[in-house]
Parts: structure tokens; sequence; C-alpha cells
């Protein structure tokens, strides 16, 4: 589901993980290799025209994964070992935009958050397609939280 739809879906999870991921401008992707095996990579992100949207390198590893399997999962970057600021997991699939009018706006919401943007064709984008989601802070009052279209939103008895 597209990102403006999972914030519908699931504002409490959606809200917490875009505040993380626009925070550090970053996220790890994770992937999978042609044999199969994971890969985790950092890679910029940016929102726009209701979209996730994921920029690579051309042909970089980590878009011909994508390219290969779609199959994904998007963290936030944990800075904090105590996990106060929230850990955020967005697992998706990933789909390969081809529409000039989204990869344009795409390269406005690059160039708006860093003044300096990729040229055509040479670069990827991918939006996110939300399979499923979670959440967890160890801030007080500590927060687990999950979601997926059939059993929505849960609040999960928190570890300890």
């Amino acid at each position: 589901m597209r990102w403006d739809e999972f914030a519908s879906a699931c504002p409490d999870i959606a809200e917490a993980s875009a505040e993380r991921f626009r925070r550090r401008e970053l996220c790890m992707l994770g992937t999978l290799r042609a044999d199969g095996s994971p890969r985790i990579s950092p890679c910029e992100l940016d929102f726009a025209a209701g979209e996730l949207l994921l920029g690579m390198m051309w042909r970089s590893r980590k878009a011909l994964d994508l390219l290969r399997d779609p199959r994904c999962v998007l963290h936030t970057c944990t800075t904090d070992r105590m996990g106060t600021e929230g850990d955020a997991k967005i697992y998706a699939d990933a789909v390969d935009v081809r529409d000039a009018e989204l990869r344009e706006t795409y390269r406005a919401a690059v160039r708006a958050r860093i003044d300096w943007a990729p040229d055509e064709p040479n670069f990827h984008v991918f939006a996110v397609d939300v399979r499923s989601a979670g959440f967890i802070s160890f801030a007080e009052p500590k927060t687990a939280l999950s979601w997926d279209p059939v059993r929505g939103t849960r609040t999960l008895p928190f570890p300890d």
C-alpha cells in the first residue's frame, strides 16, 4: 500500500516512522542478494506525492537487488543504544518508478532537501509499497506497536 494509505490506516506507526526518517534523512535498507543472502545498506529517502521514495545510484547493488526481488525492509537509523528515540521497521515491496512526473516530483523533493538533484536517467527511484510495520520505543511510556492490513494496529506486550 502507498505511504499515504498506510499513514491513514496506521497513523501511530506512520507518524513516528516518518519523523525518525525525516530527522536523519536516511534509513537502513535490507534487500536480498542474488544468492538469497541479506544485504543491508544506507539509503536516502524522501516523501513526495503521497509516496515514500528511495533514491539510489544507477546500477548500485541495492538497486539491482530490488529490481530482481522487490522485497525489502526499511529500518530507522538507531543512534541511541537505550532505544529511547524509537525504532521503526517497514516491511515492503519496492516498486521501480518509471513515471516521468513522479520521478520529477522526487527530484524536486531531493532538491528542496539538499539543493541538488540527480540527473535523468542516471538514477533509480523506488516507491515503497508497505506490507507491514512495527515501532518500538524504550522511552517512557514504553511502546511496542505492530501493523498489518489483516489485523490492523496492535499494541504488543512490552518485552522486559
